[in-house]
């Protein structure tokens, strides 16, 4: 014999009131997303240049990228790249890679900023952990870049684990460690303003 247990119906209300907090930071953090990302890709739409091709974040990234090689001993410089918009980038003589838009570090910047303020605090706290987190992780990306390119000249038959898992490994890796670094921070602030 089965026994049946009467189950009250949950309200749609009720699931939202539960789940406040979540739904809060779901959509802060896709509508902070949709926002940059649109505003981005207006940049990229009217952002190019001749005298900054293919535009200027990518174009300083790799004019950074550049100086870093050659502050690590190699000669480096940067060329317009003839068949599509992305800079040629060469270590000691021989033409190593590309610099897409993609390499400029804008996209893992957007990802970065919505969830600092899908989980944001108080203005201050927020505001100065987005500031250093987006400047480290832009500086982080062009020491990246640069050692990406001299990896690749000194270790050719390894480009394709360099490229593809270890350098992105450590880019996006730091992002989630700032992230729990400020998950942390933002719940010790939120903690003192209850007491």
């Amino acid at each position: 014999m089965y026994n049946f247990v009467a189950v009250k119906p949950v309200s749609l209300k009720e699931i939202f009131k539960k789940n406040k907090a979540v739904i809060k930071f779901l959509v802060l953090f896709i509508g902070c997303y949709l926002v940059l990302a649109g505003f981005y890709k207006l940049y990229l739409f009217y952002g190019s240049s001749e005298e900054f091709y293919p535009d200027y974040i990518t174009h300083l990234v790799s004019s950074q990228t550049s100086s870093v090689i050659e502050a690590f001993g190699y000669d480096s410089h940067i060329s317009k790249h003839p068949n599509d918009p992305s800079m040629k980038l060469y270590v000691n003589g021989n033409y190593l890679a590309r610099i897409i838009e993609g390499c400029n570090s804008i996209s893992v910047l957007i990802l970065f900023v919505s969830f600092i303020i899908a989980f944001h605090t108080k203005f201050k706290p927020t505001f100065l952990y987005l500031i250093a987190g987006s400047v480290l992780i832009y500086v982080m990306n062009v020491v990246r870049i640069a050692l990406l390119a001299i990896g690749i000249y000194e270790y050719p038959e390894s480009q394709e684990f360099l490229h593809d898992t270890a350098f992105p490994a450590v880019i996006y890796g730091s992002v989630f460690v700032l992230w729990l670094i400020w998950v942390k921070m933002a719940a010790g602030y939120k903690k003192k303003a209850d007491e």
